[in-house]
């Protein structure tokens, strides 16, 4: 999996969805909002993260549309 800054990536063992920040070779610097608005961050091993699939906006309005 090669990840970019901007990507969104969820641990493997879940949890909330983590803004990739910065990639250095197998660590992974990763962003996040917190329940109450605090930002966090943590570097991760890429080894502990999966890529979010991203919807497809226009798939979005063709589900909104159907109803």
């Amino acid at each position: 999996m090669e990840l970019k800054v901007g990507d969104v990536v969820m641990l493997k063992s879940g949890g909330h969805p983590l803004t990739v920040a910065e990639v250095k070779g197998d660590d992974v610097l990763c962003l996040w909002m917190g329940m109450e608005g605090d930002l966090f961050r943590e570097t991760l091993p890429l080894a502990v993260l999966e890529q979010v699939e991203e919807e497809d906006e226009d798939e979005e309005e063709d589900d909104e549309d159907e109803e």
